[in-house]
């Protein structure tokens, strides 16, 4: 049969490449910046003076791992319209003085948990290490993204010869059955790169050494770290026609892909257009950089100051303004559909999901979802429903966190996907076209 080739596949490849150049938090607002910058967004430093136009584009980042970016109108204002999404996905993240060696062969690196992670996805998979670097320079302490673009690492199974209850069910210790293999401190090369036996003088191999090798610094010039690992799996499509995408970090950069892409390929009327996508929702938020802080709510301030608007008029804004808060929904899952609830079940390639919650842990309401539908209408772009059954409990976003800090209309949406935090997960290969142009015809007013 024919594989899909269209717009939908076209955004959809787009969307594989920027996960593929992300594989941290770090990259991935690297990448955003750039499509920004590209897009002719001039960057605000947080420490500096801002002096703000009408019709000008702008943006500031927090941390290398939060940005925000605006755009206002050319004339009157009546609000802010603003999407978010965040950067991060479940992972391992290194610890200081990482190296560990087993019986004078096995040199592992000592990781512990980021997020609520499906821990058996990450066994037996090539692995590498990326993040951030605080480097010492003549102009101070500067940081620089780092990645070992390479397979570095794999986390090895316990062989069903070892433990054959294995498939009854297993449950992993991230202490002791979650930590990858890293190095053979026995293994070495001649002078010609075949192999010998090593004597006990060598040199053990260390993970900052790599990373300054691959950064291009001195390790001594490295004061300070922020490091992940990361699978190395390509995003691909797949499908009797290439209806699916499989990749990993999905969740969430498959909506800070369609956020960034539609927000630079829009035009703001009477709204400044807000396109946030924040670090640390998969922990809670709880950070200067996540959603539970005061970036939005400070941001937000500095544009109505930078606009000569006073305190009220902001206020004003505020009442007459909508957030969409965009983070991955669960589709119906083929094995399991009992897992979804009777009458709200998303399919992937089926549109936008519209996420509802009795407790608020996604904020829509009867207003807030009928604007959605008539965005998602007026783009021609479908959407579904999703709600938790009422005997499992689900998880919480952006949404009401943000709103908590800036009072504004909401709207809790994702694109719908199957095997939420496993270290590949898989989605409709449709799903990123359709977020884009409803959030287009949002973006458009």
């Amino acid at each position: 049969m024919e594989i899909i080739m269209n717009d939908f596949h076209e955004t959809a490849k787009e969307m594989l490449d920027f996960i593929e150049k992300s594989p941290t938090c770090f990259h991935a607002m690297a990448n955003i910046g750039a499509m920004l910058e590209e897009a002719g967004y001039v960057r605000l430093r947080e420490n500096e003076e801002w002096k703000l136009k009408k019709g000008g584009k702008y943006y500031t980042e927090r941390n290398d791992s939060s940005v925000i970016a605006f755009a206002v109108p050319a004339g009157t204002v009546k609000g802010f319209h603003m999407a978010a999404a965040h950067s991060d996905s479940p992972c391992f993240k290194v610890k200081e003085k990482p190296e560990l060696t087993v019986e004078d062969h096995y040199m592992r690196l000592n990781t512990e948990k980021y997020g609520g992670m499906i821990l058996s996805t990450w066994l037996d998979r090539p692995l590498s290490v990326a993040g951030r670097l605080a480097v010492r320079g003549t102009d101070g302490i500067r940081s620089r993204l780092v990645n070992i673009d390479r397979d570095l690492c794999v986390i090895p199974n316990v062989a069903i010869h070892m433990n054959r209850e294995m498939n009854k069910g297993v449950e992993y210790n991230p202490q002791v059955d979650m930590l990858p293999l890293f190095a053979d401190v026995a293994f070495d090369t001649d002078a010609a790169g075949e192999p010998e036996t090593a004597d006990g003088s060598q040199e053990k191999p260390t993970l900052l050494g790599l990373i300054a090798e691959a950064s291009g610094v001195d390790v001594e010039a490295i004061l300070g770290e922020d490091l992940f690992l990361y699978t190395r799996q390509e995003g691909r499509f797949l499908g009797a026609k290439g209806e699916f995408v499989l990749a990993p970090r999905l969740d969430d950069l498959q909506s800070a892909f369609a956020l960034t892409k539609a927000f630079t390929e829009s035009t703001p009327a009477e709204y400044i257009n807000i396109c946030a996508v924040f670090d640390n929702e998969e922990v809670g938020s709880g950070t200067r950089q996540g959603a539970d802080s005061t970036f939005l709510a400070d941001v937000l301030d500095r544009i109505t100051e930078g606009l000569g608007a006073d305190h009220s008029m902001y206020l004003r804004w505020i009442a007459d303004s909508f957030l969409i808060s965009a983070d991955n929904a669960h589709a119906v899952h083929p094995n399991h559909p009992e897992k979804a609830d009777p009458t709200n079940r998303p399919y992937l390639n089926g549109g936008i999901v519209i996420k509802f919650h009795g407790s608020q842990k996604y904020t829509t309401d009867g207003i807030s979802a009928a604007k959605m539908k008539d965005y998602c209408e007026r783009a021609k772009v479908p959407y579904q429903t999703y709600a938790n059954r009422s005997d499992i409990a689900g998880g919480s976003t952006l949404g009401n966190i943000s709103t908590a800090h800036v009072s504004v209309s909401s709207v809790d949406i994702g694109l719908p996907q199957l095997a939420m935090h496993s270290a590949v997960e898989t989605a409709g290969m449709m799903d990123t076209e359709y977020a884009v142009r409803a959030l287009k015809e949002f973006w458009g007013e």
